[in-house]
């Protein structure tokens, strides 16, 4: 199994996928291997890109809003799904306002903000999402959600952090999927676990599964899966729990070899 980030993993700066990495990745499948996409994006966020790859006519799996969510990329099958519950999802919202910061939550393929900002502009970029105000965000958060996220400027989101995990710490899990990007997950949720569960609806063990990550939401794929991998361009502490770093960045095509070296050439 070949578990991909997509963001500065997969992706390049433009947001495309480069023909020889598709071609590679088409590749590892046709010898035997299963792809999952792991990304933090919602399902249409990702849908596009599975579709590149050609994933919705071979099976695969699409692990989204970083583990919260896992798909079958053939037939679009929700096999798995976990929601903070409406109190803690409250609670994370409460401490986010009372500090000053916007929150964020996505459903289908609307991303639902509390108030405008300048991050959330960026996301709408990034995803394609539909971004829509909404002025009563606590009722909606109150309906329980797969994640929420808050937005900020790294040096404000630290303490903001800190107040978070005081309150709720063992209730949620907490990462900065990027550094401006705050993510509050449902409790023991994580590309990882995601991961490991993926793996075993297949009946593959984690010394066969390689991963590929940049940053600290794919920290627990890498250390999960048998072979973790960090791109040139990740954080250095992801680099620091990998097995293996690429050579290149993900602009120029680190995904595809370390497919090649590794899977392809190894046979993994």
């Amino acid at each position: 199994m070949l578990a991909l980030d997509l963001d500065d993993t997969l992706l390049r700066s433009d947001l495309t996928i480069s023909y020889r990495t598709r071609n590679v990745i088409k590749r590892a499948e046709a010898a035997g291997i299963t792809v999952v996409l792991a990304s933090g994006r919602v399902p249409a966020a990702m849908e596009q890109f599975s579709r590149l790859l050609g994933m919705h006519k071979r099976p695969g799996y699409l692990i989204c809003n970083n583990g919260a969510m896992i798909q079958e990329s053939q037939t679009g099958k929700l096999v798995y799904e976990a929601r903070i519950d409406a109190s803690t999802a409250l609670t994370a919202y409460d401490l986010a306002n009372a500090e000053g910061f916007p929150v964020q939550i996505y459903e289908d393929d609307i991303m639902y903000v509390s108030r405008n900002n300048e991050f959330a502009e960026y996301d709408q970029k990034l995803t394609g999402l539909r971004q829509v105000v909404v002025e009563n965000f606590r009722a909606m958060v109150g309906g329980g959600v797969y994640k929420l996220l808050i937005p900020g400027d790294p040096m404000l989101l630290a303490p903001m952090e800190s107040i978070i995990r005081t309150y709720l710490g063992s209730d949620i899990t907490l990462f900065t999927s990027k550094p401006y990007f705050l993510e509050i997950l449902p409790a023991q949720t994580d590309k990882g676990t995601a991961l490991a569960k993926t793996a075993e609806l297949k009946g593959i063990t984690r010394e066969e599964v390689l991963a590929i990550g940049d940053s600290m939401n794919d920290e627990a794929m890498i250390r999960w899966a048998g072979t973790g991998v960090a791109m040139a361009n990740s954080d250095d502490r992801i680099k620091n729990i990998a097995d293996l770093i690429t050579e290149k960045t993900n602009d120029d095509d680190g995904v595809a070899e370390m497919i090649e070296k590794y899977v392809l050439a190894r046979g993994f």
